[in-house]
């Protein structure tokens, strides 16, 4: 029987949840009009489920730490448990809807099952209602995440329905089975060494391309060595969190881009980086300095789709917040993030990943747990930016007219931001720990105001040229 095994990276983000580390990602869509009935949402979602199995599967565990855990289907898997609803209080606004998110993503998800929740909120002004999700990261990073949700929803406000087949789930191997081909795997791994080397005699420019590439990447990982300036953005946390949010649009920073140059993610982590500048200054901090950040990457390849794993790297990027002026901050960042490329950190990042592969299971899961609990001192936090549709998504026959995004707070860092596009809107999603992050929401803040700043230095826009009659 063949068994779906969770890759190195895909186990490592089971390895290094704790009580206070939760590993779940997520989203909260905003839709108009009234909420739709259960059987709706009910039926709506059950339409797709054929396409993403995944959502019928949980994590087993070997005996032994035998090898990497595997997906298996769930035989007692229902709708209805993950599935969820509840409403707010009145008046249904931000503030509710904020605490409820920061509630709910507080607490971990039940490994028995698989590893995701929606809950349908009612009670939102303005005649709306949220879906807030919960994917656990061993099943999807940011991009594939993303990719999942959209599959879920519709592109049309009233999609057509084919007859839902009747869902039997496969039988389970044995513990025996199990084990027995985490062994065979790993007794693979000398042929699969065996074959990289024969295709890299056949191709070797490709081989001393990707080779010096690593090189670099893994120098510039040196650089990590030296901790930045410590700041109440780092410490222990608990295991509850705050959420808040910031917004901009797809066009304000294109034109931005378009009159001082960068790119999107430049833009965005220099808005960041004065969100912070207003953070720090407000707990009375020196704000004179940078903030190191993690910044995943994607290495997916152009192209590919229908894989709901980890395929990601990442790059460590200097928030220059002492850099006051707004523009100039830009330039920095730009400036930074090409130098960046250029390093090859991203390259050598996916290199160390796939090195698990040859970890037993028993050193893969305490490696992951000791770098949670062993204070997190190269960076200050953590900001991902993952694009998102472009065109409006439904569910239940209404449309999504806002979206943002949860990442997950890992080992001492306090503040992490998430940045998701979705239909010519930039949502950004803010995780606090509850107890030393209270003021996140001068975060968000501080992020618009820096928006506001660089569009204002931009000049007046453009007038549109009234048609010759």
């Amino acid at each position: 029987m063949t068994v779906d095994r969770l890759s190195p990276l895909d186990a490592t983000f089971l390895h290094v949840e704790d009580d206070v580390s939760h590993m779940h990602i997520g989203s909260v869509g905003i839709f108009e009009g009234p909420v739709p009935d259960r059987q709706a949402l009910h039926d709506a979602i059950t339409a797709k489920l054929a396409l993403l199995p995944r959502l019928r599967q949980t994590v087993r565990f070997l005996p032994l730490a035998a090898g990497r855990p595997v997906w298996v289907d769930d035989p007692h898997f229902a709708l209805d448990y993950h599935l969820r609803r509840t409403a707010l209080p009145a008046p249904g606004g931000q503030p509710e809807l904020l605490r409820l998110v920061g509630r709910l993503m507080s607490t971990q998800l039940d490994r028995a099952r698989p590893l995701w929740e929606m809950w349908v909120v009612e009670g939102l002004e303005h005649t709306r209602w949220a879906l807030i999700t919960k994917l656990h990261h061993c099943m999807v990073d940011g991009v594939s995440g993303s990719a999942l949700i959209t599959e879920l929803m519709d592109t049309t406000e009233e999609p057509p329905r084919s007859p839902v087949a009747a869902w039997a789930p496969r039988p389970q191997p044995g513990d025996l089975a199990a084990v027995a081909g985490a062994l065979a795997e790993r007794a693979r791994w000398p042929v699969r060494v065996l074959r990289s080397g024969v295709a890299a005699a056949r191709d070797p420019r490709w081989f001393l391309e990707h080779t010096v590439a690593t090189v670099q990447g893994l120098a510039a990982y040196t650089g990590l060595a030296s901790p930045p300036p410590d700041t109440g953005l780092n410490g222990p946390v608990g295991p509850h969190r705050r959420w808040a949010v910031a917004r901009t649009t797809l066009a304000d920073v294109g034109r931005i881009r378009r009159e001082f140059g960068g790119t999107v993610n430049d833009v965005v982590l220099t808005a960041i980086s004065g969100g912070f500048r207003a953070l720090l200054a407000g707990r009375g901090e020196p704000v004179d300095r940078t903030l190191r950040t993690l910044v995943p990457v994607s290495v997916r390849a152009r192209g590919e789709h229908g894989t709901y794993d980890n395929r990601v790297s990442a790059i460590f990027a200097d928030l220059p917040v002492g850099i006051e002026d707004p523009v100039q901050r830009l330039r920095q960042v730009a400036g930074q993030m090409r130098h960046l490329k250029d390093s090859h950190e991203a390259v050598a990042g996916e290199v160390l990943t796939s090195v698990g592969g040859f970890v037993p299971e028993v050193l893969l899961s305490l490696g992951g747990r000791l770098a949670t609990r062993a204070p997190q001192r190269a960076v200050n936090t953590v900001t991902t930016n993952v694009p998102g549709p472009q065109q409006p998504l439904y569910l239940g026959g209404r449309r999504m007219v806002e979206a943002f995004p949860f990442v997950p707070l890992g080992g001492h860092v306090r503040v992490g931001v998430a940045i998701y596009s979705y239909d010519g809107a930039l949502g950004f999603g803010v995780t606090g720990d509850y107890d030393t992050a209270p003021d996140i929401g001068t975060l968000c803040t501080g992020i618009e105001r820096e928006m506001q700043r660089l569009l204002v230095a931009c000049g007046p826009p453009a007038e549109v040229a009234s048609p010759a009659h």
